[in-house]
């Protein structure tokens, strides 16, 4: 069976300079100068070619480990200033290649000397400051959880006392089971007609912790899932960071030393979740989630479907500008701690932001892309929407005759209601007894039914309804016959309206 290819354009990198590979039979190569990218499953293959010039790509991910780069991929993707990102399908990093820049030796000496130094402990204690006023943030103005960030504010102020990693993770943990309390219960919503397939503990955001693992790896539900893969994302963002400072991405602050983890990427990452959980939360509390986006493994693990890690990966540089004022403070903290600097020694160069280029320019930096926007889909079928759109055309017709029906089965309930019956009635006997009060004596001679009929029922169309109703006493509805001239109303009322008409003898 030939292969099916849709058009470059189709995987463009577009403004967010990302493209995502996913699929099996994986193939980044180059050929006459141009990087060639294919991927796919079967015969639904995608393919693009980019040149060196007005390519827009920034960051190449590639899901999965079935295919194949070439070490001439690699080299150009590094001439072009762009970083190559490999992530397992259970979201975590397997390898990241950035810009290569040279390193120098003292800053990585002072990195590895920082816990003997004492320096370990303020950078450990500034960015897990950073982190908790961030959650501070999230549960004061979007969760509107007041005495929740009044707790966390309280675990953040024990913070300057923490002399130890342990200390400092200690008041983390405390602040983090506040935190993640406040999201137990949120509801997650699918479109109306997913509903029956979906598990009933995907509704709801529920526990960081899997029951599969008693930790946040292999999440059961999709927000889970969700939010450990844009930490992944964060994660070999932070790695692309330290490396381009000439940091050791191994060599933590916070985090233990371990085999199977990059410590000082994790510790740059603390800083800037609250800012991934931000986006996350946005999204499930405005757009429902689609079915078909997600996929449950044999043991319940709840996975990402192509479709949806394509468009998390947008995310990534983001992330990494959040991420690079950070580690470049964490490099500039470890440099001034190494030794007494020289007469004319410059400072560590800021790769990332360009803050001390953009000094000595005297120009701003440029403003960055914002954030890629969660896809808004129709709340009931679960079709692609545009901006401002709650329903496609054909469910909101359906949806908009089921509110009018559902709104007059109510109105019919509410003009019933003993309160209605009792309003009604009294005014009905109000009316009575004016009735009863009048006399045809009480008008006027010159006030006829042609003089009603031909100066006061014309000037009436001058006046607004809540005026006839508010002077007469009456319904609105009763006031719109009145000024239409659909009802003409009992002689008792026509001296009233002859006065607010403006007609006299």
């Amino acid at each position: 069976m030939s292969a099916n290819y849709v058009s470059i354009e189709d995987i463009h990198p577009g403004r967010h300079g990302v493209v995502t590979l996913s699929g099996y039979g994986i193939n980044v190569r180059v050929d006459r100068g141009h990087l060639l990218v294919e991927d796919g499953i079967g015969a639904d293959r995608h393919k693009a070619r980019f040149s060196r010039v007005g390519h827009g790509l920034k960051r190449l991910v590639v899901i999965g480990s079935d295919g194949m780069v070439s070490l001439s991929a690699l080299r150009w993707l590094a001439d072009q200033k762009a970083a190559f990102v490999m992530l397992e399908r259970d979201g975590s990093v397997l390898a990241t290649v950035g810009p290569v820049r040279p390193s120098d030796a003292r800053l990585r000496r002072a990195q590895a000397l920082a816990s003997q130094s004492g320096i370990a402990i303020k950078i450990a204690r500034e960015l897990i400051d950073r982190k908790l006023l961030g959650q501070e943030d999230v549960a004061r103005r979007r969760l509107l959880a007041t005495d929740c960030a009044d707790s966390i504010a309280q675990y953040r102020a024990e913070l300057p006392r923490a002399d130890t990693p342990a200390g400092i993770r200690l008041i983390e943990a405390q602040a983090a089971g506040v935190y993640w309390a406040l999201w137990r219960n949120l509801p997650i919503n699918f479109p109306r007609k997913d509903m029956l397939r979906v598990p009933e503990h995907w509704r709801e955001f529920g526990t960081r912790v899997s029951p599969l693992t008693g930790s946040p790896r292999l999440a059961v539900n999709p927000p889970g899932a969700m939010l450990n893969y844009l930490y992944t994302v964060l994660e070999s963002e932070c790695r692309l960071a330290a490396a381009s400072l000439g940091l050791d991405p191994g060599l933590g602050m916070l985090h233990a030393d371990t085999q199977a983890r990059d410590s000082l990427a994790c510790d740059l990452m603390e800083t800037v979740r609250p800012q991934v959980d931000a986006y996350l939360l946005a999204w499930i509390t405005r757009e429902p989630l689609k079915r078909e986006w997600f996929f449950e493994q044999s043991d319940g693990n709840c996975r990402l479907m192509s479709s949806l890690a394509i468009k998390l990966s947008e995310t990534a540089p983001s992330w990494g500008r959040a991420v690079a004022p950070v580690a470049e403070w964490v490099a500039q903290t470890l440099w001034a701690s190494s030794r007494k600097p020289a007469r004319g020694e410059r400072l560590l160069p800021t790769h990332l932001t360009q803050r001390h280029r953009s000094a000595a320019q005297g120009v701003h930096a440029l403003a960055a892309n914002p954030i890629p926007k969660p896809e808004r889909i129709c709340r009931i079928c679960g079709v692609a929407l545009k901006h401002g759109q709650i329903y496609c055309a054909s469910c909101a017709r359906t949806e908009s005759s089921k509110n009018m029906l559902e709104g007059a089965r109510l109105g019919r309930i509410a003009t019933h209601a003993p309160e209605a019956e009792a309003l009604r009635g009294a005014t009905q006997r109000r009316q009575a007894d004016a009735l009863r009060a009048w006399k045809p004596s009480d008008l006027p001679n010159w006030l006829t039914q042609d003089v009603y009929q031909n100066r006061i029922q014309p000037a009436l169309k001058h006046l607004t309804v809540t005026a006839i109703a508010s002077a007469l006493s009456v319904s609105l509805p009763y006031a719109t016959d009145i000024r239409k001239g659909r009802c003409r109303p009992h002689p008792r009322h026509w001296t009233t309206l002859a006065t607010i008409a403006g007609v006299s003898g």
